[in-house]
């Protein structure tokens, strides 16, 4: 008799493709409809701000950006297999699958813009909007594409006399969906599901042990 119910690995697939298509939907019509910083203000704590950087999520620099790039590759490759590893155990937590899938899903995302949009679009400018297959070529070679980010959230300004912050916005990053995706599955896993998390090292330290014996 046919399982009815959809299998673990068809989850993760699910996940994985909508999260990508949905980022990489957003990030195309930002990308060929808005010239670099312009603003579409959606209400007084939510812009849409285009913006585009070479590094980690919402923003952050980090190292070259070739070794970024490889790096993102790696780790999503690195997921990709641990997800396989995960929809062979029956007593894995759905819950636990549908984050690690986010995470990887966020990260592929953003591997996608550092492979393939410095050959696909033209540059951005604060004057020009991008053009998608430009006649000319890209604006970079392959693996040096730049993140797109959109979501822009200065949710209230701090008071003058709190110290530091007085007078700034907050919440100043700009990020995207792919972001989104990654850093709300990080904060689920964190606060509910450690335990497998710590369970699934100890797993491995054991495969590790039986393996070297």
């Amino acid at each position: 008799m046919n399982n009815p119910h959809i299998s673990k690995g068809w989850i993760a697939a699910i996940i994985i493709a909508a999260v990508v298509i949905i980022d990489q939907a957003i990030k195309i019509w930002v990308k060929c409809s808005f010239a670099l910083y312009e603003d579409l203000r959606i209400t007084d704590w939510f812009i849409l701000r285009f913006v585009e950087n070479n590094g980690m999520a919402f923003g952050m620099e980090w190292g070259p950006k070739l070794f970024l790039t490889w790096f993102r590759i790696i780790a999503v490759g690195l997921l990709i297999y641990y997800i396989t590893r995960l929809c062979k155990k029956a007593t894995i937590p759905t819950g636990y699958l549908v984050c690690i899938s986010l995470i990887t899903a966020g990260a592929l995302g953003n591997v996608i813009d550092c492979i393939a949009y410095g050959q696909i679009f033209s540059e951005s400018t604060p004057v020009t909007v991008a053009q998608m297959f430009p006649p000319d070529g890209g604006y970079a070679s392959i693996f040096n594409g730049r993140v797109v980010d959109m979501f822009y959230f200065p949710l209230f300004t701090w008071p003058d006399w709190v110290p530091l912050l007085g007078g700034s916005e907050f919440f100043q990053p700009v990020f995207n969906f792919a972001d989104a995706c990654l850093s709300v599955s990080v904060f689920l896993l964190v606060c509910f599901y450690s335990k497998h998390l710590v369970a699934e090292d100890d797993n491995k330290k054991t495969e590790d042990g039986d393996t070297a014996q």
